[in-house]
């Protein structure tokens, strides 16, 4: 059954169809924390989360009102596929229905569209939003796109996913760093030339020291991930905390001394005023030779340039970017044709289980709002993380 919403002003927190469909759990409750007023808080599926995740979270917190309309979403053309077809488009009157649904939200499942500008357009036009779960553990970058006024930001809080993608961004920072010491690059060459050639000797992460430069969700998933295999692991981030499997956390200003002593480096920094072109010529020269770079967190952490010409002196000996500066990546940028370099078209997070993740992490912190608890993953609204 499709759930179809009203205009803000003409919500009562029930509709007719979640009635139906929810029978006892449709009668309308006082107020309680996590409420903007009478009646049941309504969470609205702003993208195509699939129905049988939708009534996980209706089943799981049966205080509130999940409400969805598949006929009115983007079709998804893959897993976790939260922006849909591009090409799709909305007649006039789904558009309309759309935008009534999700502005008579308590509470967002996605960004609408998972568009800055939409949300931006929802936020002013429905006064009982209070917050909204980004499917990108990088939300705090679409929240900045959104250009909020301080009180916007105040009232509704923005979640993002962070956490969910560790473990397979983990793994293709695994899988780039191994790529690197193991020479793909010469492999897939002679291989391709039918040429035998004399053998040589390759890396053993054992041996490796790794840096991981960012030490959230995803970079402690690195450090347990390259610690289990022997590598010794240097970490830094903001706080400066202490953090499972890395032996070492090296403070921001120490990095060009920290890289020289790294035979890969792991980005998982996310976009920010502060990380934009954070790797740039005067870091990468502090690289040793050979150095390997993977990048898992946001390409503009990356001074692209800076990385092409420390790829041609071999100060960087192999790159893996799951991540660019730019998206896609456009035709003419030298990274494509480099032979020490493995692009990877932003794809390394997509997993199926993707889906159940953020949807445990969101019926986690939707218990958190009606109870009136901090909610996990709050984007910061100074830094935009």
């Amino acid at each position: 059954m499709t759930h179809h919403a009203l205009p803000a002003h003409e919500a009562p927190g029930v509709t007719e169809e979640s009635r139906s469909a929810h029978g006892a759990h449709a009668r309308e409750s006082p107020e309680r924390p996590g409420r903007t007023g009478l009646g049941r808080p309504r969470v609205v599926i702003a993208v195509d989360l699939p129905e049988p995740l939708c009534q996980e979270i209706q089943q799981q917190v049966p205080e509130v009102d999940v409400v969805r309309d598949h006929t009115l979403y983007r079709p998804r053309q893959g897993p976790a596929d939260w922006s849909g077809d591009p090409d799709h488009s909305r007649t006039p009157e789904q558009q309309r229905a759309y935008e009534a649904m999700v502005d008579s939200a308590d509470v967002l499942f996605s960004l609408p569209d998972v568009d800055p500008a939409q949300l931006a357009r929802t936020v002013r036009a429905n006064p009982r939003l209070r917050w909204v779960q980004a499917m990108a553990a990088g939300g705090g970058s679409q929240l900045r796109a959104a250009g909020l006024e301080a009180a916007e930001l105040e009232r509704v809080a923005v979640t993002t996913s962070a956490g969910v993608h560790g473990s397979p961004l983990a793994e293709f920072a695994l899988f780039g760093v191994l790529a690197g010491a193991k020479t793909l690059p010469r492999l897939t060459s002679l291989q391709r030339d039918h040429h035998w050639g004399e053998r040589w000797e390759m890396r053993q992460l054992a041996e490796m020291t790794v840096l991981v430069l960012g030490l959230g969700g995803i970079g402690r998933a690195c450090a347990q991930m390259f610690s289990a295999l022997g590598s010794r692991v240097l970490g830094s981030s903001r706080s400066g905390t202490p953090v499972p499997h890395v032996e070492e956390i090296v403070p921001m200003d120490e990095l060009p001394e920290a890289i020289s002593r790294a035979d890969a480096v792991v980005l998982t920094l996310p976009g920010t005023t502060s990380t934009d072109g954070l790797v740039d010529q005067g870091l990468l020269e502090s690289a040793a030779p050979g150095t390997i770079l993977v990048n898992v967190g946001r390409g503009t952490v990356v001074d692209e340039d800076a990385l092409v010409g420390a790829l041609d002196d071999g100060r960087i000996g192999f790159a893996a970017l799951d991540v660019t500066a730019t998206e896609p990546l456009p035709a003419d940028s030298p990274l494509w044709d480099h032979p020490n370099v493995l692009i990877s078209p932003h794809t390394a997070a997509l997993s199926s289980a993707e889906e159940a993740r953020i949807v445990e992490l969101f019926i986690d912190n939707l218990r958190r709002h009606l109870e009136g608890r901090e909610l996990r993953n709050v984007v910061d609204t100074v830094e935009f993380y």
